[in-house]
Parts: C-alpha cells; structure tokens; sequence
C-alpha cells in the first residue's frame, strides 16, 4: 500500500458571510490548496467533496460536479453527506483509494453556507442529522442534546458548568493567532459562566458558531509525491470510522462515544501506534462537552477525567497533550461540510511547522483529527505524521 501525503492544503476564513455561495467559498480553498501543492489541477483523479446542509441553505444538489467545475478540476466528483462528520468520511475514502492504487493524486474538502439562512433557520437545518420521527418532532435540538449528555456525564463522573468553561476560554486563547478562525478574541472563565444559558448546564460560550466557510487538501501517493519532488513531509498514516444508534434514547450511555472509540481503535491500529504517542490533538468540540467526551474516547485521558483536562491545564497549548490549537469548533467556527477536511490541514501545518501556533508542538510528530456527526452516530479518526 502507498502511505498518503499531504501536499497541500487550503482554508478560508471562517465566519459570518451569507452573501459568499458554497461554490465561491469552496474555489477559494481550492486556489490556495493548489498553490501549496505545486500540484497541476489536470493531475488529479478525482474529487470527494463533503457537504450537509447545500438542499436547505442554497436550493442546491449534485453538489460533486459542481465544486469540481469550482476548483478547475475536470474529474469524477462525489458529494458526501454524514453531518458533522461529511468531509472527514470523505477524507477516510480518499485514503483508502490512494492506499489501494486507484488513485495518485485527489482534491478532498468540503464547504458550507449557513448564516444566511439565519439562526432559526439553520438551527431547523442542522436539527435533521438527528432523528427526525423520535427527537426532532418532540423538540430536541442539538444544544439541548448535548446538554443531556453533559448531564449524564456529570451525574455518573462528576464535574461542573465551571469544568467546561475552562475549555471555552482554552479554544478561544488558542484561536487568537489563527487568522482563519471566527473568534480571535479571548474570554475568561466568568463570561462564560455569566452567559445567556442555551440549554441547561450549556450556555452560549459552551456553543460553536453557525460558520460559513471552505476547505481544501491535495492529497497524493508516496510515489507521485517523490516523483513530482513535493515538499509533503506530513503522511496520514492511521484511518478509522466508527458509528452508534442515531437517537440518544435508543443508546446503552450517554456519557460516552462508542463510535468515536471505535474510530480511534481502528486508526491507532493502522498507524501502529497507541494513545500515548499522540502528541496533541484535533477534536470535535461543536460543545464544550464534546471535547470531553472526545478526548475519553481516544483514550487521550482516563474515562471520568477528560472534565477537568482543561482546568488543570493538561489540555492548554502548554500542556501535555495540547488539544484544539487551531481554536476548535467552538472559536475556529464550524461550517459542517468543510470542519473534518480544515481539521486535517489544521493538523497538517501544526506538524510541518507552518501553523501560528506550531511553536507549541514543535517536538510533536504525531497528532490526529476526530471529526463527528450528528450527536456522534457517526465518527471519523486519522492519524497525521511527519518526518522525522
């Protein structure tokens, strides 16, 4: 099998624009990916694309030839839906297919338009990734679902609202360098205690944004990379992809994620490595409980204290396993099609040493990205490394 190298990435700002089209957005990303590549657009085989939302927010399917004809690319093109979790699975399918020999070289990425459809419209939006006959049309939103699981896992491990505040203030320290991210402005533990509440014990600082906004990465085969003499030091080395019952009252707990668990056991196990040669991490924080839960699952902390990762500062950008430098879902933003794909390249360029925040991991090696949908029924985990 060929090891998959990231030859290039590209994002861009992440925000409040509803007047930008996904399609201008993703050929944004795009130019950029390519240019960081030194790869020519008539040397790609193929397009993956993630998108979740593009039927509701812009009247707009078959979103695959569409973004390909957006980035210049004349190739076969798949548009891949899975929440949350669309352009990470769309980047676990492009690996598979680079490792098998079916292709040398594909663009992956993703986009998404949501603020134009405002915040009631896309909170309606986002609410179909959870089950509509038993969750959505009693009320249950994605806020007030995550709420029920910060409080299943208050209940059965103890914690508290000021736990999860720390966490906020850590992604939004982390985001002030990132000049892609949405919020670059800090916050302190009392803002987000002092917040309007959203859904009990979550309140608004414990909330991702709604974002608009576009990734891209090029990624190549070990032998088109060598033989084309890229500059492509970082490898995805480690995939994997897990997934739960969709409705929190059809599964056996809610304080833990099975299906990123399982994500992360098959991606460890790919790479050869285990959770104590993670050296940070991107996780899927679009609530501050998430990224407790994230961090449990991969085994990165102990079940029960992954709550108070943050607070002791074992999570910060000096701590031992620095989590979310790029800022996160929760201050980076989080347009769904395009989070897992920006994830990749936020990882990416954390290892190479191109990221603002690198300075932090500069010894790091090795890192992985966990993308999730919906209330984590779906999950993505790869492994990123670098040459030594």
């Amino acid at each position: 099998m060929s090891n998959v190298r990231v030859a290039g990435v590209g994002l861009t700002s992440f925000g409040n624009t509803p007047e930008r089209t996904s399609r201008d957005l993703f050929a944004e990303a795009s130019i950029t990916a390519f240019e960081d590549s030194g790869v020519p657009r008539d040397d790609v085989d193929a397009l993956l694309y993630g998108n979740f939302m593009g039927e509701l927010s812009e009247h707009q399917g078959h979103h695959g030839p569409l973004m390909a004809e957006a980035a210049g690319v004349q190739a076969p093109a798949t548009r891949y839906e899975s929440a949350c979790a669309s352009s990470g699975t769309a980047v676990r399918d492009a690996v598979m297919r680079i490792r098998n020999g079916e292709d040398d070289v594909l663009l992956v990425g993703g986009a998404e338009r949501m603020t134009n459809l405002g915040t009631a419209g896309a909170t309606e939006a986002l609410a179909i990734a959870a089950d509509d006959l038993w969750e959505v049309r009693a009320g249950v939103t994605f806020p007030g679902a995550y709420a029920l699981m910060a409080q299943a896992y208050f209940t059965e491990y103890g914690g508290e609202h000021e736990d999860l505040a720390h966490i906020a203030v850590k992604n939004h320290e982390n985001a002030l360098n990132n000049d892609k991210a949405q919020y670059q402005s800090a916050i302190e533990v009392s803002d987000v205690l002092e917040a309007p509440q959203v859904s009990s014990p979550l309140g608004l600082y414990d909330s991702c944004p709604l974002s608009d906004g576009a990734a891209a990465i090029v990624l190549t085969s070990e032998e088109y990379a060598e033989e084309h003499g890229l500059d492509a030091p970082v490898s995805i080395t480690g995939t994997g992809q897990g997934g739960d019952r969709m409705a929190l009252h059809d599964r056996d707990h809610l304080a833990r994620s099975p299906a990123a668990r399982e994500a992360g056991e098959q991606a460890y196990a790919d790479a050869g490595i285990d959770a104590a040669d993670v050296d940070f991490a991107e996780v899927h924080d679009c609530f501050t409980i998430a990224e407790v839960l994230a961090i449990e699952s991969l085994d990165l902390f102990p079940v029960g204290e992954g709550i108070s990762a943050a607070r002791d500062g074992r999570t910060t950008a000096d701590g031992e396993t620095p989590i979310n430098l790029s800022g996160g879902l929760k201050a980076k933003g989080h347009p769904v099609g395009a989070t897992g794909a920006s994830q990749i390249a936020e990882v990416a360029t954390l290892l190479s040493g191109d990221h603002p925040n690198s300075e932090f991991v500069e010894s790091g090696t090795t890192a992985v990205a966990h993308n999730a949908g919906g209330t984590v029924a779906s999950a993505t985990v790869h492994v990123l490394e670098v040459d030594n």
